[in-house]
């Protein structure tokens, strides 16, 4: 099973990035008070101010991941989700986050679970140290079932100086790449999940069941649906560390595209990947989703995080924390990552 099998073309998504970088591009000139300093296609959106001051934004949502918070009616935890998945993009350019605010489309406003799916955002601005200024509640009866719902999110951040950014210009053969550990899926590669696990919101009762499961696999009695709703990782506070601590020259988040094609996203076109896979083990999940669908280790690559949720690259010895060497930039045109066994 490949993850166009279960619905969503990672290339169909990148050539309909590049068709729009131009029509974009041609409303930049109206930004009258600043400058865009970043292409479509960046993990966040920079614009320099005429005082030399930065603006980072972001903007994500959770994506198929909310089914199962809908069908195990626990709504608590993708607010973490919808944080994460901004701020974590924010801090790939060196910036960190300031506020954020959400947008939540209904099909019938409940308080107790929109109350729910804010108790849980609060949480993710309180890992990321970023303020949840406001936001949008939206009832959209018809567009979505009475239970049903969306979630979008929008972070900003802040730099004194384009001097402070990090780009990824930096970035040169022979830099070590390392991995910072996810905490299991977080909040991609759920199209294939729930096909692999047969889970929709079209069969309600055995999607419930499939998710009550608790299976051996996963170790500590966790329940199918437990594991699927552990929150991403947010990961301001650690790389904050590790930019005061370290020289940081490119970071990449992993998320749609997986190790495969988020790591060229930032680096030069003279440069390329090696990542070493027998340097972590990935999370119990992803050998469970391999199995189970009959996913080739290739596609896991290119479809989830496959256990690092984060990737650092740096001129230094990293020794923090939990941080993993994984890999080394080689010289090579293409911006390419290779994946190999280091032993």
């Amino acid at each position: 099973m490949t993850y166009l099998d279960a619905g969503v073309d990672i290339d169909k998504g990148e050539a309909f990035v590049n068709l729009i970088k131009g029509k974009l591009a041609t409303t930049f000139p109206f930004l009258s008070t600043g400058k865009v300093i970043t292409e479509l296609g960046g993990f966040s959106a920079l614009v320099e101010l005429p005082d030399g001051r930065i603006v980072a934004l972001t903007t994500d949502g959770v994506g198929t991941k909310l089914m199962i918070a809908m069908l195990l009616d626990k709504h608590n935890t993708v607010g973490v989700d919808l944080v994460a998945m901004c701020v974590n993009d924010l801090i790939v350019g060196g910036v960190m986050p300031g506020v954020f605010i959400d947008y939540m489309a209904l099909g019938k406003l409940s308080v107790g679970r929109a109350d729910a799916l804010i108790d849980g955002m609060v949480e993710g601005c309180r890992q990321a140290q970023c303020a949840l200024i406001g936001g949008e509640t939206a009832e959209c009866p018809g567009l979505y079932g009475p239970e049903e719902y969306d979630l979008a999110g929008f972070a900003i951040g802040f730099a004194d100086s384009r001097q402070k950014l990090i780009l990824g210009d930096d970035i040169r053969p022979g830099m070590y790449v390392y991995g910072l550990p996810s905490s299991g899926l977080h909040s991609n590669a759920f199209s294939l999940v729930r096909k692999v696990f047969g889970i929709n919101l079209d069969t309600p009762v055995a999607s419930i069941q499939a998710l009550n499961q608790t299976l051996p696999e996963l170790g500590n009695g966790i329940t199918l649906g437990e594991e699927l709703l552990r929150p991403t990782r947010i990961y301001v506070q650690e790389v904050a560390r590790l930019m005061k601590r370290y020289t940081i020259s490119g970071m990449v988040n992993v998320t749609g595209g997986g190790l495969e094609k988020n790591p060229p996203r930032i680096m030069p076109e003279n440069c390329s990947m090696e990542i070493f896979l027998d340097t972590w083990k990935p999370q119990p999940i992803f050998s469970l989703i391999q199995k189970l669908g009959n996913v080739s280790q290739s596609e896991m690559l290119r479809a989830t995080n496959y256990g690092i949720g984060f990737m650092v690259i740096s001129p230094d010895e990293i020794v923090d924390g939990n941080v993993i060497k994984i890999g080394e930039i080689i010289e090579l045109d293409g911006k390419t990552v290779f994946f190999k066994n280091k032993k």
